[in-house]
């Protein structure tokens, strides 16, 4: 049963509680790491070792020219010295707007710990060399599914199923397979997020949370960025 409790008419759904955020530990600018990056990759770790359940499933935030926005979860996939790294379809709705308007907002949630990380960043993508290297690390299946997949456009009921049946039959390898030769497509990669801003979020009781925010120093250069660190009101 959800610790959630709601209030329901014919045309309302009304929220009446949550469980309330206790976790023993603190953050503050002087006990957090000098680098986002650096807190972010303690953080993760800490993460796994709590064994919450998909650490690397963050919510990437995109938006039009116009401003319309739009989210959704994707995995996360490596973080380097420059930001945050993520996979997916250059012809999907996510890289469209990534290419009119090169900024994006990443949410991790880890609710069994009570933490959240929000990352602010300009964007960019990566080398073929780079994308080419972590495809030929994914299962034949997953690799598959990308030829096969036109990403966030309609498609009929079978249309899927047939494509993906075109592309084994195109590669001579199964779905199931354990290995096959399935070269990168042209139009798919990676997105690199090159942060601006970082907070980092610890839940406490009523709704007093610590949170501490990194602002990068404008003119700092990528390769050793400089950081204004701050404890924000909850």
């Amino acid at each position: 049963m959800s610790s959630v409790s709601v209030t329901e008419s014919a045309d309302c759904l009304q929220v009446q509680g949550h469980v309330q955020y206790d976790t023993p530990d603190h953050i503050t600018p002087s006990n957090v790491h000098t680098s986002p990056l650096e807190q972010f990759h303690i953080w993760f770790n800490q993460a796994r070792e709590a064994n919450v359940r998909e650490p690397d499933a963050m919510s990437l935030s995109t938006a039009t020219a116009s401003g319309i926005p739009s989210s959704r979860m994707v995995l996360f996939k490596q973080l380097d010295k420059h930001g945050f790294v993520f996979y997916t379809n250059y012809t999907s709705r996510k890289s469209r707007e990534l290419e009119e308007n090169p900024q994006a907002a990443l949410l991790f949630f880890w609710r069994e710990m009570s933490r959240q990380v929000r990352v602010l960043g300009r964007v960019e993508k990566l080398s073929k060399e780079e994308s080419e290297e972590y495809f030929k690390s994914r299962p034949v299946g997953t690799r598959l599914g990308a030829w096969a997949s036109h990403q966030s456009s309609v498609i009929g009921e079978h249309d899927l199923f047939n494509r993906l049946g075109e592309v084994q039959e195109r590669f001579g390898v199964q779905a199931s397979d354990k290995e096959g030769d399935v070269p990168l497509p042209d139009f798919w990669g990676g997105w690199r997020v090159i942060p601006s801003e970082v907070e980092f979020w610890l839940g406490k009781p009523s709704r007093l949370h610590d949170r501490v925010r990194y602002l990068r120093v404008e003119g700092s250069l990528d390769d050793q960025p400089r950081w204004t660190i701050d404890r924000l009101s909850p």
